[in-house]
């Protein structure tokens, strides 16, 4: 028999471990294009470019290529809307929001002893938000054939290293509440005599029995497998909604050289701060005949998710003058050593009837938020080949060339149980490239931008999360001292991920739509 610790309820439980998915590494290994107007106006790229405070991002070298100091801030309305096909029944969504996007300025410092190479030393300072992650999603439409009863049943039947989660850590005892249980739950699994036993994996069967949506077979029968209360029949109505709120963003502290005006070298240290939230509610009811014993009419799965922490990483940056008017750039950027913690809390509502008998609910509802241990997510690195031609005063065209291998995303420790999801993001994620086309045309004080971006998809099976394909344009003016840069990009993406991970996988096909405005007024001192 379990033991039960009667706790004040404060509403918070400490855990060691929740159950991260792919999507949790990936969502912090991409970075949506971000920075100057000049910058977004030409996708980005700007890797052998530079004079620009947001190339700093993608090659550190570029802030030598400044004869002048320059401070800028830019902000930007991002609309993106989502197209969701689920099962023939079409829905969408869309979510507006204005942010600071970018703010920095970049110091020059220049040697005028004719007899030293090195004449100049840049130093600059960034913020970017990197990632801006205000979105919603809904999904609408019948299931012909799968329940979600059937997430509740794989976690029951199958997470006590392949045997059914004891039917005492799934039901009440006298004087015992729905608190009690699932905070007793996630402090006290896995331990020694549960060593394949998650606190998560028990919660979830905790719901999925407390809401009556599965059952064990054989009454006090430990050993017994659960099985649905929901009925068959197919043709389920079902609905999932998503709100996510919340940012990366990064901090960036850069020095770089310039040797001749023709070799330029910079380094980046970066301080990245995220804060993700995201709410879900799954609902799904059915019209199926009624039977003898009480089945699931409808319900109502709701969770809450809050990440927040910090990270590290370093870029080196290389451009070269090839001639007066050819550049090539070369750079590296480090993996991200990010220190998460994670915020979880849960409820399900379930109704039910059985043939001639009342309409039964149940309110399965801890209010409880599970705090778990801090671990470490490591995010790939990336190398970023670069050319460019200058025309002159009138104009540019540069071209970047991007390599990032998604499978090399690692959770750490191992040894806290992240052994198979790193082993499922191996399998799952790929190397990648990212494409960058950028192009600019002076007339006088006006300057004309375009561009355009490509990056493949970072699944095998390149579906979950599909090919990105972006187009750019924009302008700005020169008013001498200062500057106004505006720039509009349009990007789409489509992708297909399981509204759960496990047991009940199905998902709708979405095709998102990001158009953004961004406007950045720029100083030269």
């Amino acid at each position: 028999m379990k033991k039960i610790f009667f706790l004040f309820i404060t509403g918070l439980t400490v855990s060691a471990s929740y159950s991260q998915e792919v999507s949790d590494a990936l969502r912090y290994s991409q970075e949506n294009l971000t920075g100057t107007a000049r910058y977004r106006a030409m996708s980005g790229a700007f890797g052998a470019v530079g004079g620009d405070i947001s190339a700093l991002s993608v090659n550190p070298a570029g802030s030598a290529i400044f004869n002048s100091n320059q401070v800028g801030v830019s902000f930007s309305n991002q609309n993106i809307k989502n197209n969701s096909d689920y099962f023939g029944t079409q829905t969408s969504d869309k979510k507006n929001s204005f942010i600071l996007n970018q703010a920095g300025g970049v110091f020059v410092f220049k040697n005028h002893n004719p007899n030293v190479g090195w004449n100049k030393i840049t130093i600059g300072a960034t913020y970017e938000n990197t990632n801006n992650f205000n979105n919603q999603l809904f999904s609408a439409g019948t299931n012909p054939t799968n329940s979600v009863g059937a997430y509740f049943l794989d976690y029951a039947n199958y997470s006590n290293g392949g045997a059914p989660v004891p039917q005492e850590f799934v039901t009440l005892q006298p004087n015992e509440t729905v608190s009690d249980l699932y905070r007793y739950l996630g402090s006290n699994f896995p331990n020694v005599q549960y060593p394949n036993l998650s606190g998560f994996s028990a919660q979830q069967a905790l719901l999925g029995n407390l809401g009556r949506v599965i059952g064990i077979d054989e009454a006090n029968n430990p050993n017994s497998t659960y099985s649905t209360n929901v009925p068959n029949g197919g043709n389920y109505y079902q609905e999932n909604e998503i709100y996510t709120r919340g940012y990366n963003s990064k901090v960036s502290f850069n020095i770089a050289t310039s040797y001749k005006d023709r070799l330029y070298l910079g380094a980046n240290l970066n301080v990245h701060i995220t804060d993700y939230r995201r709410s879900t509610s799954f609902y799904e009811d059915n019209d199926n005949p009624l039977q003898p014993k009480e089945t699931i009419s409808n319900l109502r799965f709701n969770n809450d998710l809050y990440t927040y922490g910090n990270g590290f990483s370093f870029q080196l940056g290389a451009i070269g003058k090839v001639t007066d008017n050819f550049r090539l750039g070369i750079a590296y950027e480090s993996n991200t050593w990010y220190e998460l913690y994670d915020e979880l809390s849960q409820s399900l509502y379930t109704t039910r009837q059985a043939t001639g008998g009342p309409i039964v609910s149940a309110n399965v509802n801890p209010n409880i938020v599970n705090v778990y241990e801090s671990y470490t997510l490591q995010t790939p690195d990336k190398w970023t080949f670069s050319a460019a031609y200058i025309f002159g005063k009138s104009g540019l065209l540069s071209i970047d060339y991007g390599i990032r291998n998604y499978g090399n995303t690692k959770f750490k420790p191992t040894s806290a149980g992240f052994g198979g999801i790193n082993n499922e993001i191996d399998n799952t994620l790929s190397s990648t490239g990212e494409l960058r086309i950028g192009a600019e045309y002076k007339i006088k004080q006006l300057s004309l931008r375009g561009g355009y971006r490509y990056e493949g998809s970072p699944y095998k099976n390149g579906i979950t999360v599909g090919e990105l394909n972006s187009y750019s344009a924009g302008l700005g003016y020169n008013f001498g001292s200062t500057k106004l840069d505006v720039a509009y990009s349009y990007l789409e993406r489509d992708s297909n991920q399981g509204f759960f991970t496990r047991g009940f996988t199905d998902g709708a096909n979405i095709t998102s739509k990001l158009n953004n405005v961004t406007m950045t007024l720029l100083f030269e001192l």
